[in-house]
C-alpha cells in the first residue's frame, strides 16, 4: 500500500510539473506573440526610415536632400498651394471667365515645355565649372522675385500678373529639370533603384501637396488670394540654399581660362612696336635742357605706347580664349542635339513618347469649370475656401496611398499591362464627376462633401498609379551622357500634352458656353472628356511590353553618348567606392 501511495504521489507531482511547464510555455508564447505584434507595428513606422537610409547609402545623401526639397517643397507644396490660390486669384481678384482661365493656366506650361532648353543649359553651358548648382540658385531667385512682385504690388494688370505666375512656374521648371538630370543619371547607372527613386519623388510631392492643400484654404480666407501668394516666396529660398549645399564636383575641363591659350596673332609685332625707338634714345644728350625735355616726353610717350600695346595683347588673348570656349560649347551642343535626334528616331523611343503625349492631350481638362461650379452657392454645392483646401488635402493623402500601392505591388509589372488597366480605371473614374455634376448623388442619398471626397481619393490614386510608370519609362529611354537634356525633352512632351489638355478643355468650355454663372452644359463637357479618356486605350500598342528593369534602347547608343561627356561627371551622385557588387552588375 505504501508503495502504491508513493507511486500516486510521484504521478501527481509529475502531472503538476507538466501543467506548470505548459502554463509557463503558454505565457512565453503569449509574450513572444505580443512582442512580435509590437515589433510589426514598430516596423511599419521604421520601414520608411530604413528605406531612405538605404537610398542614402547607395546614392549621395545630398541628392536625396535635393529630391526632398525640389519634389516635396518646390513641386509638392508650391504646386498645390499655387493651384488653389491662383484659382481664387483669377476668380475673385481678376474676375475672369473659366474658359479664359484655362487658357491662362495653359501658359504656365510654357516654362515646362522649355525644359529641353534648361536641360541643354545645365548639360552644355556650365557656370564657373558647375553644371547643377548655379541653376538651382537661378531657379530660386527667379521664383522668389516673381512671387514677391505679384503678392506685394496691388491692382496688377492681368498681363503683368500672368507674367509673374509664369516666372514662378519657370523657377519650378528649372529646379525640376536640374534634379531630374540627376535622377536620370542614377536610373541609368543603378537600374534596380529607378522605381525606388520615382517612388521617393512621388511620396515627397504627395506629402508636400498635402501640406499645401491643407493650408491654402486657411491662408486664402485670412489673407486673401493675393496676400496668400507671399508664401510662394518661401520655397525658392530653400532652392537657392540647395544650390550652395548640394555636392558637385568642379570639372577642370570646363574652365578654358585655366588652359594655356595659343599665342595670338600679332603679339610679337606689337611688342616690337612698343620697343621701337628706344634704341635711338642714346643719341640724346641728357645735359642739354632742351634734350632733357624731349627725353622726358619721349619716355612718357613710350610708356603709354607700351601700356596700349599690352592692353591690346591681353584683349586679343581674352578674345581668342572666349572664342575657343564658345566654339567648344557649341560643339558640345551640336553633339547633344545630334544625340537627341538619333535617339528619338528609334521606335522604342518615339512610340511611348507619342503615347504619353496623346494620353495627356486627349484627356481634356475641365478643372476651372468644375472649380467655378464647386464654389458657386446657387448652381453648385458652394464649398467654402477651407473646404476646397481640405478636399484637395485628402486627395493628396490618397496620392500617397497610390505611391505606396505602386511601390509595393505594381512596380515590377510590364509597362503595357499596367498602363492599360490604369487608363481604363482612369476613364471609368471620370464618370464620378458626371454623377456629381448631375447631382445624382443626392438622389442616392449621398451628401455632396462625402461624395466629392470619395471621388477625389479614387481619381488621385488612379492618376498616381497611371503617372509613375510613365516617368519610370521616360528614365529608361534616356541615353547616358545627354540624360538631363533627353529626359527634359520627354518631360517637355508631357508638358506639351498638358498644355494641349488645358487649351482644349478651355475651348470646349467656351464652345458649350460654360461661364462664371452658367453651368448648364458642364455635364456634356465632362462626358466628352471621359469618352476621350477611354478612347486612349486604342493607342496602348505604342507602349512596350518590357519590364521596368529591361533595357529599352540599344546598348551602343548608351556607349556612344557616354563617351561624349565621359570627362564631365557633374554631380557625383553614386560614390564609386561605395557601390556594391550587385549594383555594379546592374550598371
Amino acid at each position: 500500500m505504501a508503495s502504491l501511495e508513493k507511486e500516486g504521489l510521484v504521478e501527481e507531482s509529475r502531472s503538476s510539473i507538466s501543467q506548470e511547464s505548459a502554463y509557463i510555455s503558454n505565457l512565453g508564447n503569449l509574450d513572444s506573440a505580443e512582442a512580435s505584434k509590437s515589433s510589426n507595428i514598430f516596423s511599419v513606422f521604421l520601414e520608411p526610415i530604413q528605406w531612405i537610409q538605404m537610398l542614402s547609402s547607395q546614392l549621395n545623401p545630398t541628392f536625396i536632400i535635393g529630391i526632398v526639397i525640389v519634389y516635396g517643397l518646390n513641386l509638392g507644396f508650391s504646386g498645390s498651394f499655387f493651384k488653389v490660390v491662383t484659382d481664387y486669384y483669377w476668380k475673385d481678384v481678376q474676375k475672369v471667365q473659366p474658359s479664359v482661365v484655362q487658357l491662362y493656366i495653359g501658359l504656365y506650361y510654357i516654362p515646362w515645355i522649355m525644359k529641353p532648353v534648361w536641360g541643354l543649359l545645365t548639360d552644355v553651358f556650365p557656370i564657373r565649372g558647375y553644371r547643377r548648382r548655379p541653376y538651382f540658385v537661378l531657379a530660386g531667385v527667379l521664383g522668389g522675385v516673381s512671387a514677391l512682385m505679384v503678392a506685394l504690388i496691388g491692382n496688377l494688370p492681368a498681363a503683368l500678373a500672368l507674367s509673374c505666375f509664369i516666372g514662378i512656374a519657370a523657377g519650378m521648371a528649372i529646379a525640376d529639370v536640374t534634379i531630374d538630370a540627376c535622377i536620370a543619371t542614377n536610373s541609368i547607372e543603378v537600374r534596380s533603384l529607378a522605381p525606388d527613386m520615382q517612388s521617393l519623388c512621388g511620396f515627397c510631392s504627395s506629402a508636400g501637396a498635402l501640406i499645401g492643400y491643407s493650408t491654402s484654404g486657411f491662408f486664402v480666407h485670412h489673407l486673401g488670394a493675393q496676400g496668400a501668394l507671399i508664401l510662394m516666396a518661401i520655397p525658392p529660398v530653400f532652392i537657392t540654399v540647395l544650390g550652395f549645399v548640394i555636392y558637385e564636383m568642379r570639372s577642370p575641363c570646363l574652365h578654358p581660362e585655366k588652359q594655356k591659350a595659343p599665342p595670338s596673332f600679332g603679339s610679337y609685332e606689337l611688342v616690337k612696336i612698343a620697343n621701337f625707338g628706344l634704341s635711338n634714345s642714346s643719341s640724346i644728350n641728357p645735359t642739354n635742357l632742351n634734350h632733357r625735355k624731349w627725353l622726358f616726353l619721349f619716355y612718357i610717350v613710350s610708356s603709354l605706347k607700351r601700356c596700349a600695346c599690352l592692353l591690346i595683347i591681353i584683349f586679343m588673348k581674352q578674345r581668342r580664349m572666349a572664342y575657343n570656349s564658345v566654339k567648344q560649347k557649341m560643339g558640345t551642343l551640336g553633339v547633344a542635339v545630334k544625340g537627341m535626334y538619333q535617339t528619338i528616331k528609334f521606335p522604342q523611343v518615339w512610340k511611348p513618347s507619342l503615347y504619353m503625349y496623346l494620353s495627356l492631350a486627349l484627356s481634356i481638362s475641365t478643372h476651372e469649370g468644375q472649380f467655378y461650379w464647386y464654389t458657386d452657392p446657387k448652381a453648385g454645392p458652394g464649398f467654402s475656401q477651407e473646404s476646397v483646401g481640405a478636399i484637395y488635402a485628402i486627395g493628396a493623402m490618397a496620392s500617397m496611398v497610390g505611391v505606396l500601392i505602386y511601390h509595393k505591388t505594381l512596380k515590377d509589372i510590364p509597362f503595357r499591362n499596367l498602363l492599360f488597366f490604369a487608363q481604363l480605371l482612369y476613364g471609368a473614374s471620370g464618370m464620378l464627376d458626371l454623377i456629381f455634376i448631375l447631382r445624382w448623388n443626392l438622389v442616392l442619398g449621398i451628401p455632396d462633401y462625402f461624395f466629392v471626397i470619395t471621388e477625389e481619393c479614387i481619381s488621385r490614386i488612379i492618376s498616381r498609379i497611371r503617372w509613375i510608370p510613365m516617368i519610370v519609362l521616360s528614365t529608361r529611354l534616356c541615353p547616358l551622357g545627354i540624360e538631363g537634356t533627353f529626359f527634359a525633352l520627354l518631360m517637355c512632351i508631357d508638358s506639351l500634352g498638358s498644355l494641349t489638355s488645358k487649351w482644349g478643355g478651355g475651348m470646349v468650355l467656351h464652345v458649350f458656353h460654360v461661364t462664371r454663372t452658367d453651368f448648364t452644359n458642364l455635364w456634356l463637357v465632362i462626358l466628352i472628356r471621359n469618352i476621350l479618356r477611354i478612347a486612349t486605350l486604342g493607342l496602348i500598342f505604342l507602349v512596350p511590353k518590357a519590364d521596368p528593369s529591361d533595357a529599352l534602347i540599344p546598348q551602343d547608343i548608351l556607349m556612344t553618348h557616354s563617351t561624349v561627356t565621359s570627362d564631365d561627371e557633374g554631380l557625383e551622385l553614386v560614390p564609386k567606392n561605395d557601390r556594391s557588387p550587385e549594383l555594379l552588375l546592374n550598371i
